[in-house]
């Protein structure tokens, strides 16, 4: 029997901040008090801080100094630099799973489908951008390789934000499912170089999704 060890407040109140940030929640530029989120959670500030502290190693949270905490920022050349190398790793990582790992990775992406499927179906938003994170995971993980996993890690929280706040466009969920549908019908036929194609113009969606939605927000502020 292998005993769970029960999370620490520290990685309880990580979980719930990442969460809040990655949902919406909160938004992004949205400044974090650590007395409020203390009082909030029921807590003290020590794990609030601790989690403020990881958060900024993730990329969500800005921390500086005389001024505080507030959540990320995702510029325009920032969210281009995240889509740019998603597409390198996920690409590099789907041509090394299908050569080191293909029954398992469409075993997996077969599962995670039907799951997506039941989700978009049942208009579970954010069960569907949850479930759509560990498809793009479960490729980076059957690649095998623990050095392009890490190098994935650094933009995984961010490319989770990016999704949720896109989720709010029922044509953009539309397009996502349609597309992850035809991932899997690639790789069930082997036809690697069109799936990597087809990831890195996924990458491409989000990028410039989001930097439309970066410009009604503008647009929005000046009219």
């Amino acid at each position: 029997m292998v005993l769970v060890r029960p999370k620490s407040l520290k990685e309880l109140t990580l979980d719930e901040l990442r969460q809040r940030i990655i949902d919406g929640r909160i938004e992004f530029g949205e400044a974090l008090s650590e007395n409020t989120l203390a009082s909030e959670l029921g807590v003290s500030k020590t794990p609030v801080r601790e989690a403020l502290m990881q958060l900024r190693n993730e990329g969500l949270v800005d921390i500086q100094p005389q001024r505080g905490s507030f959540v990320c920022q995702l510029a325009a050349d920032q969210v281009v630099a995240i889509s740019e190398l998603r597409a390198v790793l996920e690409t590099a990582a789907i041509d090394m799973a299908m050569k080191r790992a293909r029954e398992r990775l469409i075993a997996g992406m077969e599962r995670l489908l039907a799951a997506m499927e039941s989700a978009f179906a049942a208009g579970d938003i954010v069960a569907y951008r949850t479930l759509d994170g560990e498809y793009h995971q479960l490729m980076v993980a059957m690649s095998c390789n623990d050095y392009l996993a890490d190098a994935y890690a650094l933009i995984t929280f961010r490319l989770q934000a990016l999704r949720s706040r896109l989720s709010r466009d029922a044509m953009l969920n539309q397009r996502s499912i349609d597309q992850h549908r035809e991932m899997l019908a690639l790789a069930k036929a082997g036809k690697v170089e069109e799936l990597k194609a087809l990831l890195a113009s996924h990458a491409g969606n989000t990028q410039s999704d989001y930097l439309a939605l970066l410009d009604e927000g503008k647009e929005a502020l000046a009219s």
